[in-house]
């Protein structure tokens, strides 16, 4: 009866532990490696939050149309050992990026590079080790 017991709880344990991981998605299922974006624009609005860091920056066409653009990194933690502090980015800051374009949402990306108007650039690399993704 014991072993049963231990059995059934280490099962539930693994199903538990195993949760967090069904609901990650992989690089490939929402960007496309053959779709890179290269853009100028105005930060909007900055998300330190998990799972998954976001940037939000205007872009301004030839015609003068405004698109703001869904930029996704990786997480606050991965991106502070990145060297990235919360200050080193803000609304209002005139940034060009580097990025993987959606598949179905054509105006989200997953960022991989991002340099200020100061000139410093700061690699994000929000999927490197993923497979299929940019490295």
């Amino acid at each position: 009866m014991r072993s049963h017991f231990r059995v059934l709880v280490a099962a539930a344990a693994v199903a538990w532990m195993a949760v967090p991981l069904a609901a990650h998605h992989s690089f490939a299922v929402e960007y496309d490696i053959k779709k890179p974006v290269a853009l100028a624009g105005v930060v909007t609005k900055v998300e330190w939050t998990n799972p998954h860091m976001r940037v939000y920056v205007d872009v301004t066409d030839d015609k003068g149309a405004v698109t703001t653009w869904n930029l996704e990194m990786g997480s606050p933690n991965s991106i502070v050992r990145k060297g990235w502090g919360k200050d080193d980015l803000k609304a209002g800051d005139k940034v060009n990026f580097k990025a993987y374009g959606g598949r179905e949402i054509l105006t989200r990306a997953c960022m991989d590079a991002i340099t200020l108007a100061d000139g410093r650039s700061l690699f994000v690399g929000a999927n490197a080790g993923t497979p299929g993704a940019p490295q």
